[in-house]
């Protein structure tokens, strides 16, 4: 008998950009395997070795989006998830930083891996009142009023944890 293995938690680093409007940037992406699934997401990834959290934050947004950001701000929160992907289970930790930009014209060369490009549907800036009457799966699912409360200046200073 043959017993399933624990996938590798895999620690990464998404951000919750910001432009001037105070919309947020999130990436639709789809499984390959299963084009019906998809969902909106942070633009982010998985931490390279040796890497800081934080450089992995821009290291991201920069290949997923061309946009250069200089400053990461406050850890919002992480999320633990664990998910079904191209018929392989997957062990997540995200570390949600926040970020603001007034300059949302890409200034580097997009990176996508092979995987990312054969899942990637577009990215979008979505107002808070845009994303809270959205109806396609978002990641977190909490993410409409984490959005707001962060807008309205009530989301804890200390990181929140969130598990999926």
């Amino acid at each position: 008998m043959t017993v399933a293995s624990e996938p590798a938690l895999r620690v990464g680093a998404r951000v919750l950009l910001l432009n001037s409007a105070d919309e947020v940037l999130l990436i639709h992406a789809r499984d390959p395997d299963n084009p019906g699934h998809h969902w909106w997401e942070l633009p982010g990834g998985g931490q390279d070795p040796d890497e800081e959290l934080e450089d992995t934050a821009r290291r991201e947004i920069a290949e997923e989006t061309g946009l250069v950001i200089d400053q990461i701000g406050r850890k919002l929160w992480t999320r633990e998830s664990r998910f079904t992907y191209r018929g392989r289970d997957h062990h997540r930790l995200d570390h949600v930083y926040l970020a603001r930009t007034d300059d949302t014209a890409p200034r580097t060369a997009l990176r996508h891996t092979a995987n990312e490009r054969a899942g990637l549907i577009e990215h979008r800036w979505w107002s808070a009142a845009a994303l809270s009457t959205c109806c396609d799966k978002l990641l977190p699912p909490e993410l409409p009023h984490l959005l707001q409360e962060l807008l309205d200046d009530r989301l804890p200073l200390a990181p929140l944890v969130i598990t999926a």
